[in-house]
């Protein structure tokens, strides 16, 4: 956990690398037109679709006619509510139908999170479904994660199969520390993700907790059927 305190109170100052080729031209569209606009939007939208330092953690094929992303702090209980109630619906009817691609971005909002997000990561070791569950047993234990935070982690990582200093050695990673800062202040700074949980599908914006009902009502006029 103090490595995770040291490089918070450094985020500020952290530098956002855009490694990717034309990245730079799609941000200089986003600072040109910085109150949105048809150019801003399609800009924006393409950088959505762009990991920066940690790869994206998704599921559905590629080629989904329907991406949508979340923005999501493993401390948020609109989040949680979210990977409770409405994204199992989702992936049932849409995710696994193959109609819809949906990608999982951490943004933290706390120290707490942060460490949640690095304990996700790191039991996942870049499997998707293995990431997505234990972003859903550490929703399910948000309670208990903001009361006793390391206690929690070093439970859920256990029964994942890590070992306690396994988990010890995740919460000490500096390098991947760095990545998810980076990657939150790229979506804060260029993506103007400021508020969890934030949804693009197909790039389109949208802010705050979503009922299944209102993101089918976004996803089925993309659909070509």
């Amino acid at each position: 956990m103090q490595a995770i305190r040291r490089s918070i109170a450094v985020y500020r100052a952290l530098a956002t690398a855009l490694s990717r080729a034309g990245l730079a031209a799609l941000l200089g569209l986003i600072l040109l037109h910085p109150a949105g606009g048809a150019v801003a939007q399609l800009a924006t939208a393409a950088l959505v679709t762009q990991p920066v330092s940690l790869p994206d953690m998704a599921l559905g094929p590629a080629d989904a006619p329907v991406t949508i992303t979340e923005y999501s702090s493993m401390s948020c209980p609109h989040c949680a509510a979210f990977g409770e109630n409405v994204f199992p619906m989702l992936r049932a009817k849409y995710i696994d139908t193959g109609k819809v691609r949906f990608v999982f971005r951490e943004f933290p909002l706390d120290i707490k999170a942060a460490a949640a997000s690095m304990l996700a990561r790191c039991v996942a070791n870049g499997d998707a479904e293995k990431f997505f569950g234990i972003v859903q047993l550490l929703f399910q234990q948000q309670r208990q994660l903001m009361e006793q935070t390391n206690m929690t982690l070093r439970l859920i990582g256990t029964q994942a199969g890590m070992s306690e200093q396994a988990v010890e050695a995740c919460g000490r990673d500096q390098n991947l520390l760095d990545k998810l800062v980076a990657d939150q202040r790229f979506a804060h700074e260029v993506i103007r993700v400021d508020s969890t949980p934030t949804f693009f599908v197909n790039g389109e914006r949208l802010k705050g907790a979503m009922s299944f009902e209102e993101l089918e009502e976004k996803i089925k006029p993309l659909l070509k059927e």
